[in-house]
């Protein structure tokens, strides 16, 4: 999934830096929340602008929304972050998959914590 543009990274890649030895570290089921947060967010921005690659995956645009905001929500509650600290994780996270390519890799496990 080249095309895709990790609008998370580019948005808080500084953030992201500044944030990075703040951040408290996060619990497996943390990590893996955030990060599929971060690629359900990067297919449904593929989707909203028609990108090829992000239309073989079901639409993510509402029941991604719904996912990102509870998920989000639910680690800065139980791991104590605040905005700039979730946006961090994000962007990592982000970036993360866009460096590696690795957003085919990611999306199976991530739709099915997807609520139904």
């Amino acid at each position: 999934m080249k095309h895709f543009l990790p609008l998370l990274a580019l948005i808080a890649t500084p953030i992201a830096v500044a944030a990075q030895d703040a951040a408290p570290q996060l619990s497996l089921e943390h990590r893996t929340l955030v990060r599929c947060s971060a690629a359900i967010a990067m297919v449904a921005q593929g989707q909203a602008t028609a990108q090829e690659d992000a239309l073989r995956y079901p639409d993510l645009r509402e029941r991604g929304r719904e996912f990102f905001v509870r998920a989000t929500a639910q680690v800065m509650d139980e791991a104590g972050l605040d905005r700039t600290q979730i946006e961090a994780a994000l962007a990592t996270h982000a970036q993360d998959i866009w460096n590696n390519g690795t957003i085919d890799e990611v999306m199976p496990s991530c739709l099915a914590l997807l609520p139904a």
